[in-house]
């Protein structure tokens, strides 16, 4: 008995051990990380090429769920307010909850499901074909080559795609508005800008900005710890996409907190 309760604490560290590990490590990729945006060399190239393949190659994807999550939050919105003869104001409604809410997350989490499974499969297919130690070995970087150049990017694009988000979910609730209701174009994108306020617009995109850091990070991070070959790379491609995504939401949910705190 006595035994058996002296080794029950060493059992639940053991347990403790790796997640609190892999939380460092993630820690210590974002610092060497950041603190690489000021040293040289910054690998301009690179980063063009990422603000290519993560921002531009995200354009179609952001234009599809743009329009079509706008035209049904509008069909929505718009028969609700019929029942309160308030249908004039569809416009308002779908621009500040795509503004604040749907347009960054939405945006956020389809170039998570793209991009950081992108990043961890391109990244762990590098690590275990030893590409990775090979560049360590001929005196370069991994972080700052493979990292930086990614992280940099994620943060350009990403506020970038969810204004485009944001404009194209507005058309697709215009579009619905004029089918469904009648409502004339003028009314509606009259209200539709008015809505907004510089409040709604900072947070519309600091929103992004912050989850560029957890997209690209997490999809780096898994894909430079990759083991296992092929099958590795296969699960760290599904864990970075599934770990962004829930980082969206939860960093989503302390962002409006804070802003709401401010404007109440």
């Amino acid at each position: 008995m006595w035994r058996g309760r002296k080794t029950r604490p060493s059992h639940v560290l053991d347990f403790l051990k790796g997640p609190i590990q892999a939380i460092q490590e993630f820690y210590e990729l974002t610092g060497r990380a950041i603190l690489n945006v000021t040293r040289r060399p910054h690998y301009g190239d690179d980063i063009l090429l990422q603000m290519d393949a993560i921002g531009v190659g995200s354009i179609p994807i952001v234009l599809l769920t743009g329009f079509f999550s706008g035209a049904v939050m509008a069909m929505q919105m718009g028969r609700s307010l019929q029942d309160y003869g308030q249908v004039g104001r569809t416009g308002t409604f779908v621009s500040i909850i795509l503004v604040r809410e749907l347009g960054p997350v939405l945006a956020s989490v389809m170039v998570a499901g793209r991009n950081a499974s992108g990043i961890a499969s391109e990244l762990g297919s590098m690590k275990v074909t030893e590409q990775i130690d090979a560049m360590r070995a001929l005196g370069t970087d991994p972080v700052q080559k493979l990292v930086t150049p990614r992280m940099i990017a994620t943060a350009v694009m990403l506020p970038a795609l969810t204004v485009i988000d944001d404009f194209i979910g507005m058309v697709g609730g215009w579009v619905m508005s004029v089918l469904l209701f009648g409502l004339p174009t003028r009314q509606y994108w009259t209200l539709t800008w008015q809505a907004l306020v510089w409040n709604d617009v900072g947070q519309g995109l600091l929103k992004p900005f912050v989850f560029s850091f957890a997209i690209s990070l997490i999809g780096c991070f898994y894909g430079l710890r990759t083991t296992g070959g092929t099958q590795g790379v296969g699960r760290a491609t599904t864990q970075a996409m599934v770990a962004a995504s829930v980082a969206i939401f939860i960093l989503d949910l302390f962002i409006s907190k804070i802003f709401v705190s401010r404007t109440s």
